[in-house]
């Protein structure tokens, strides 16, 4: 079992950075990909970005040339940095990983709105 506890969220302006952080606990030496997803209202959630235990990422369309996720294995967290954020940026982000057994665990999220 893994358990994930997001950090970060919250009301920002068009424009602006938020760091978003996940740390999990638990059996935290199964887990080989880690990453977020969010999803806003009446739609599906979506891949933001993911990072495996090699560091090789991947993102989602809407967050390529503005967000950046990074980990740290040591601590076992995972860090999603958005900057110059939009109004279609809010939504509910999710802390997502997979361990080695394609065991899949989500975060309760944390919702982030991005408004004038």
């Amino acid at each position: 079992q893994v358990q994930l506890v997001e950090s970060g969220g919250g009301l920002v302006q068009p424009g602006e950075s938020l760091r978003l952080s996940c740390a999990a606990s638990g059996s935290t030496l199964s887990i080989t990909v880690m990453g977020w997803y969010r999803q806003a209202p009446g739609k599906q959630r979506e891949l933001v970005a993911t990072v495996d235990s090699g560091g090789n990422t991947n993102y989602g369309d809407s967050a390529k040339g503005r967000f950046t996720i990074s980990r740290d294995n040591a601590k076992n967290t995972v860090s999603l940095q958005m900057n110059s954020l939009k109004p279609e940026d809010t939504a509910v982000y999710y802390c997502h990983v997979m361990t080695q057994f394609f065991y899949t665990y989500w975060g309760p999220g944390t919702q982030v709105i991005v408004s004038s």
